[in-house]
């Protein structure tokens, strides 16, 4: 799952990335107002937190950018405005939920699971094709009901694949899901090859089949 944290006090969306990295989750984030309305336009998220109180704007403002971009990203506002007539405004403008500041992590991490389930995996915490078994939330994966061990990578690659069946997919938007804003720093495409290779020979391994091609000049689709 990628979210962009969008979050001006720096200990505070520094915590939020920390941990949301420790479970799992694909992380950008941005402490402007510019900032993030530069991250929206340019990648897509399954889930956007966003404190409507920015340096150079509001929060609110960048909603609609979010809608039009991509109809089933999840908004979760952010907010030490407690009043019912900015939940309302957050809530009519477009987000999904609307949580008060100081919160627990715990709590904003189930907030976006159950966001994802809803929007994303369609209310199912299960994804199935053919005889493999997906689950996304547990980061589990089965073959014939078996287990099927696969790297942090490969696993998160895979639900990406899954989730957007049938559409060819960049080899930057790939690397943009898998790594977020430490693409240009870490990895390269040699990375992105090595376990797009690892991920096909699991699957063909186990089903014979070839799930993940090559669209030459654009990218991968994957079908089934």
């Amino acid at each position: 799952m990628k979210l962009l944290l969008v979050e001006d006090e720096p200990v505070l969306v520094e915590e939020m990335e920390q941990y949301f990295r420790s479970h799992g989750f694909s992380c950008d984030q941005a402490v402007s107002f510019s900032q993030a309305e530069d991250k929206i336009l340019n990648s897509r998220y399954d889930v956007v937190v966003l404190d409507i109180t920015l340096p150079d704007g509001t929060g609110m403002d960048l909603i609609a950018d979010i809608r039009q971009r991509d109809a089933e990203t999840g908004i979760v506002i952010l907010s030490a405005r407690n009043s019912l007539s900015d939940k309302l405004e957050g809530l009519d403008l477009g987000a999904d939920d609307y949580l008060t500041k100081p919160f627990f992590l715990e709590e904003l991490s189930a907030r976006i699971n159950a966001l994802y389930r809803r929007k994303t995996l369609r209310g199912t915490v299960e994804i199935l094709f053919d005889d493999f078994t997906i689950e996304p939330l547990a980061k589990l994966f089965f073959y014939l009901g078996e287990p099927v061990s696969l790297t942090k990578k490969e696993f998160e690659m895979l639900v990406y694949f899954v989730v957007n069946k049938n559409r060819v997919l960049s080899k930057a938007s790939i690397s943009e899901h898998l790594w977020g804003d430490h693409f240009d720093q870490h990895v390269n495409f040699d990375t992105l090859y090595m376990h797009l290779t690892n991920l096909r020979k699991k699957l063909t391994r186990l089903s014979g089949k070839h799930y993940i091609k090559t669209v030459y000049g654009i990218g991968y689709k994957f079908t089934c």
